[in-house]
């Protein structure tokens, strides 16, 4: 599990995203606009979609929200143009960062994320530069703990997993893109699902050191919340002492 994501589910578990709810919805909606207007309003026939929805439900975005996403997507409702942007960079300590971003203002979305990275010691390179450092995988987040984690590993590797990582309060189980929903529906039978996603992953992490890791998880929360980022992934990672301190000051 990369750091951040450890640092995720720190925060998911601790209720913080709760004050973020509204923000999280608005980039459910975008993703789902983008989606549909990619492949159609079909659940069915369009895998993007489906995932999008289904990122939404475990997020509890309301069905009537969905709906109104879908719909202005598929032109029903006015909506501005929306375009896909990916930024590649280093950030505090040389960690790799990749940032996606829905924006209806290019240069806008461009010039605060270059200020991000600038504000922070890091900065943006070329496209390709870090994206190399990362590939496409199915990961399915679990809630679990000391008595069942071995059960939830067990019954995924069963089910096609291709890598599973425990952590005190999670099991992240890593798939094929395409096994991503087979997988997820096992383990719904038995566990609950807080998130089932594609997403880029690091093949190999860089761990920092207590101060370090925490200047390089503050600069990555400030690109989170910038209002046209959409995902934010990095190689960071950071020792089992660093982790109960931010669990601790989360």
């Amino acid at each position: 599990m990369s750091g951040h994501s450890k640092w995720a589910n720190i925060k998911r578990q601790k209720g913080a995203a709760d004050a973020k709810r509204g923000q999280v919805f608005t980039r459910l909606a975008r993703e789902i606009i983008v989606a549909v207007r990619q492949g159609g309003v079909s659940l069915d026939s369009n895998f993007r979609l489906r995932l999008a929805v289904q990122k939404a439900r475990d997020s509890n975005m309301p069905s009537d929200n969905i709906e109104r996403a879908i719909k202005r997507g598929s032109g029903e409702a006015g909506e501005a143009a929306l375009t896909e942007i990916r930024f590649e960079g280093y950030g505090p300590s040389g960690i790799a960062v990749l940032v996606d971003a829905l924006t209806d203002n290019r240069n806008r979305t461009v010039q605060d994320v270059r200020r991000m990275f600038t504000r922070h010691g890091g900065n943006l390179g070329e496209t390709g530069c870090v994206s190399w450092l990362f590939e496409n995988r199915g990961v399915i987040t679990v809630e679990s703990d000391a008595s069942d984690a071995e059960g939830i590993v067990l019954r995924a590797i069963d089910a096609g997993a291709e890598d599973v990582k425990t952590d005190n309060s999670f099991v992240e189980i890593y798939t094929q893109p395409q096994d991503l929903e087979r997988i997820r529906k096992v383990i719904e039978e038995k566990e609950h699902v807080v998130s089932a996603e594609v997403s880029l992953t690091p093949k190999t992490t860089v761990i920092l050191d207590e101060n370090k890791a925490v200047q390089a998880l503050n600069f990555l929360d400030e690109l989170e919340a910038l209002d046209d980022v959409q995902n934010v992934v990095s190689n960071l990672d950071f020792s089992d002492t660093t982790l109960e301190r931010l669990r601790s000051q989360s």
